[in-house]
Order: structure tokens, then sequence, then C-alpha cells
């Protein structure tokens, strides 16, 4: 075939795709329905893993695996919406890395709210006017969140989801040129992702920080000699030109960010679980909470310490492990703990992030 057939094969297959997406869309309205009928909750995470995870599993290509990811959470936002808007907080405001984690895990099509601080997205929550929330837990180079992990030690909320969000810092500027950059903006967080990039090539411009990333892109955007450092997005969103591209310091820089509900998530067939625990102040104590999981076989995937705030030099910590709590093995190292721990808190099981 020619060019112009190619492309009318093309338009026959956007009908008949444009035909099946509608034909989903009735199927999701008519779920909704009979999912209302029951009283079950309208957002199932577990069961659009399952289905994700079938269809990678099942792609022959050459349409590409992230490809697939992309399209299917567009699809399932969409259907979603039409069955019950879902309405999800997040640390923002627009464009922040945090606003990008809740696209990728709820899509375009969700209802994304705007939050001000880490402890308004659990409030938000907690009062029923977000179904779900996203808040950044922990950064590969900068380590934890503090935020995130106190107000999981107050809040009833449980963690029914992650995201991974490789992060790549890019200087947005109106300037044409590095040598006409006067000021360079960001979240603390970024500058010190990219420290070293500042110092070999604008070491003497002030940096400056603000509230967000995004906050940043918009003092850039009324400052003609100003730079941002944030992300693609927040410059798409604002019309600004990239002078550079992916400055951060470390090339594999990844955020964890978690989603939290007054849902828990019922295991599938990769899990982790969170929980929150403090010991007693004595030698072999943290010994004694540990060995539990290699007895068990159990992966822990992270460990640390907090201060409780209460009273001088107490800790508690938090742990991950890959598992699900309603696993027979993981119930038994529950039950282990509890008797060698001060307090014992489960914050959540979950599908592990890609």
């Amino acid at each position: 075939m020619d060019l112009e057939d190619w492309r009318a094969r093309i338009s026959v297959l956007d009908r008949q795709l444009l035909d099946l997406f509608n034909q989903r869309a009735v199927a999701a309205i008519e779920i909704g329905r009979a999912k209302a009928a029951r009283g079950l909750p309208y957002y199932i995470p577990e069961r659009e893993k399952e289905i994700l995870d079938r269809l990678l599993q099942e792609n022959p290509g050459p349409f590409p695996t992230d490809a697939v990811r992309a399209v299917w959470r567009e699809i399932f936002s969409a259907s979603l919406a039409l069955e019950h808007p879902l309405r999800v907080a997040y640390f923002g405001p627009l464009a922040t890395f945090t606003h990008q984690a809740a696209l990728l895990r709820f899509g375009a099509s969700a209802a994304l709210l705007p939050c001000r601080g880490i402890p308004e997205v659990f409030t938000e929550v907690e009062r029923d006017r977000a179904d779900y929330g996203v808040v950044p837990i922990e950064n590969s180079t900068e380590g934890p969140v503090n935020h995130t992990l106190d107000r999981l030690m107050d809040s009833d909320l449980v963690i029914s989801g992650e995201v991974l969000l490789e992060i790549h810092h890019h200087l947005i500027s109106r300037s044409p040129d590095l040598s006409e950059v006067k000021a360079v903006y960001s979240h603390p967080q970024a500058l010190v992702q990219c420290r070293q990039w500042l110092d070999e090539h604008l070491s003497e411009v002030p940096a400056m920080e603000v509230s967000s990333t995004a906050a940043a892109v918009e003092r850039a955007a009324v400052e003609p000699t100003a730079a941002a450092i944030a992300s693609e997005l927040a410059a798409r969103l604002h019309g600004l030109p990239i002078l550079r591209s992916r400055i951060e310091d470390v090339s594999f820089n990844m955020t964890r960010f978690l989603v939290i509900s007054k849902r828990p998530a019922t295991a599938t067939a990769r899990d982790k679980t969170s929980l929150l625990l403090s010991i007693r102040d004595e030698v072999g104590a943290l010994y004694r909470i540990l060995e539990p999981f290699a007895l068990n076989a159990l992966n822990l995937t992270k460990i640390e310490s907090r201060p409780t705030k209460r009273r001088p030099w107490e800790y508690v910590f938090f742990v991950d492990f890959e598992g699900h709590r309603e696993e027979p093995t993981v119930q038994k190292v529950l039950e282990e703990l509890r008797t060698r721990c001060l307090f014992l808190k489960v914050l959540g099981s979950y599908p592990q992030a890609s």
C-alpha cells in the first residue's frame, strides 16, 4: 500500500477505536450503577492494576509498554469519571511534582484539588472533601519528607497506594541565554538537587528559595532576567521555554508518593505493608523487632526513625516490607511484633508501584 492507503487504514482504525471507547464507557456507566446498588466503592485500584498487568503481559508490540500504561491510565480515569467523579487532594499548586504524581496515578479526568500544605491534604480526606490524597514521602537523594511522616503518626487514614516518579529538573526562563539570568528561583529541595550544576554554570547568580517549583515558574514568567528550576509540565502550563534540560546532579532521581484514603486496599500479587512502631530503649530492642522479618523471609524495603515530639530522645520507626497484612505469614509476623513493641500501627497494605 502507498501513503494514502495507509492513511485511509489509520482513519478506519481510529473510528473503530472511538466506537470501542464509547462501548467501554457505556459498560463503565452500568458497572457504576451496579456498584451503587450493592453499596460497593466506585474506585477499586486493585482491579485497575489487575487489568493493566494483564494488558502489559498480552501486548505483542510494537506499541510501547509505557504508552499502554499512559493510554489506559486515561481510559480508567475517564471511565471512572462517568461512574462517579473522583476527588483527589494533593500537595499543590498546579505543575508541582506532586501534581504530576496525582495525574500519573488518577489521570486527567479526576477532580484534582491542590492544597497549600501536606497537613491540609490529610484534612481534606479525613473530612470527606476528597476521596484520596497524594503526598510525597521520600526522595532517593534527599531522604524522607518529615511533614508526611509526622502526619501519618496521628491520622486514622491508611496508605492505599504509592507512586514512583522520576524527577527531572529544568531551567526555565524567558532569557535567551544563561549570561542574561540574574536570579534563580525554586523550592529548597530542587535547589539542593541541582547545586552542582548551579555552582558550575551560574555560580555568581543568587539562588532564591520559594514555596514551590510552580511558584518559581510564576516568578520567571514576570521577571525577564529570572529563571526557575521546575518540571517540564510547569514550563508547558506557563508557556515558558526551557533554557537547559535535566540539570539535576543525580541522573537517577526518584520521588516516592503515597496515596492516602479511608479505604484499605485488598491484596494483589505484589504488595507492600507500612508500619509505625516504637520500642523500649534497651540493648537489643531493634534486633528483636527485625528478627521476625528475617525468620519469616519478609523483605524489608525501608526503616526510618523519627522523633515522637512528645518526650526528648523518644523515637518511632517507620517500616516498609513486602507482603500484605491479609497474608498468613504477615499476620504471624505482626502478632509477634505486637509482643515486642511498645506500640504498633499498621499504616496500610497496598500494591507496589512499578
